[in-house]
């Protein structure tokens, strides 16, 4: 039942594509591809939520229904009470959309006459549109790339650039495609900062799609997983894990070599190459009490912990559901 707080609605979904494909020297057959298979979820007003899976699974569809870009094959879809397929210039007042890799800004124009743009295409007032640019100018370290063209810049300077002009008009909602894609550690820490932020001072309610697990562990209490155009999770993400049997990855590099380390609870031995040794433990526990125990054995000189990778965690879930 949909309640008054459910900002993004969706409504067993579907997106069916027809695509024709070469069936002989001169004859072509359609067949009917379906990007995404009645999903249905609600989304809070202001909540942060994680929408990921593997490349191919209908997230950026998605997406672009939610936009108005593409209009469902069936279901219901509302934002902000709005079918956006039918008053898509209207919702585009109250949603920011950041697309990955494909900029929103002029290509030949420098940063600071592409966001000109944006507040003359949103009729953003004056002061409004000043006290959000400095803001964000300021929060994403773009002071020395304002008068850059956007084509000299570098993908993480442009990223951090789209999310600016996304965020100028204030909208309600915020769609991000791998918005830490291409940035280096000190940047990825800005960029979530400001997220964070945004979503908790704004009241913004974000859907973020990313091959990062750390945007999603540190951005995300809910994560949703999408494959074949089918949503197989919804919940926390130490849920997800416990679903998938995923596994982190505890690289050890110890002053000399040492038979694989076998006597950690909780930890199995996965790799040995001279002193550097891969232990794997399950994602769902702490990682302290596995480096503690290893320091205390072994002469340790240092060490990392190596996140799991989506494509893995889905992989299991698919290969647990397939077994009879």
């Amino acid at each position: 039942m949909t309640t008054v707080d459910d900002f993004i609605v969706l409504d067993g979904v579907e997106k069916v594509f027809d695509v024709r494909r070469k069936a002989g020297f001169l004859r072509r057959e359609r067949h009917r591809v379906r990007a995404v298979d009645g999903i249905s979820f609600r989304v809070p007003r202001g909540e942060m939520v994680g929408y990921i899976g593997p490349n191919g699974a209908g997230k950026s569809t998605t997406i672009k229904m939610l936009t108005g870009i593409l209009t469902p094959s069936g279901g219901r879809l509302r934002v902000a009470g709005i079918d956006p397929s039918r008053e898509r210039t209207r919702l585009a007042r109250r949603i920011g959309v950041v697309f990955g890799q494909r900029t929103t800004l002029w290509w030949d124009l420098p940063l600071r006459d592409s966001y000109g743009l944006v507040r003359r295409m949103y009729r953003i007032p004056d002061a409004r549109y000043r006290a959000n640019l400095d803001r964000c100018v300021e929060l994403l370290d773009l002071g020395e790339l304002l008068d850059v063209p956007v084509r000299q810049l570098s993908l993480g300077q442009r990223m951090r650039g789209d999310i600016a002009a996304a965020l100028l008009h204030d909208p309600e909602v915020l769609y991000l495609d791998e918005p830490t894609i291409g940035l280096d550690v000190v940047s990825k820490a800005k960029v979530r900062e400001f997220l964070r932020d945004v979503n908790a001072e704004q009241g913004m309610t974000v859907l973020l799609t990313t091959h990062d697990l750390t945007d999603i562990e540190q951005l995300c209490k809910r994560v949703m997983v999408i494959d074949h155009g089918r949503l197989v999770y919804d919940g926390g993400l130490d849920g997800l894990h416990a679903v998938g049997e995923s596994e982190r990855t505890l690289v050890v590099d110890l002053e000399r070599e040492f038979p694989p380390i076998d006597d950690v609870p909780g930890a199995r031995p996965v790799r040995v190459e001279g002193p550097r040794q891969w232990l794997a433990f399950a994602a769902s526990l702490s990682a302290a009490p596995i480096v503690a125990a290893v320091a205390e054995r072994y002469p340790l000189v240092d060490l990392s912990v190596r996140e799991p990778d989506i494509e893995e965690v889905i992989a299991r879930m698919y290969a647990d559901r397939a077994d009879p």
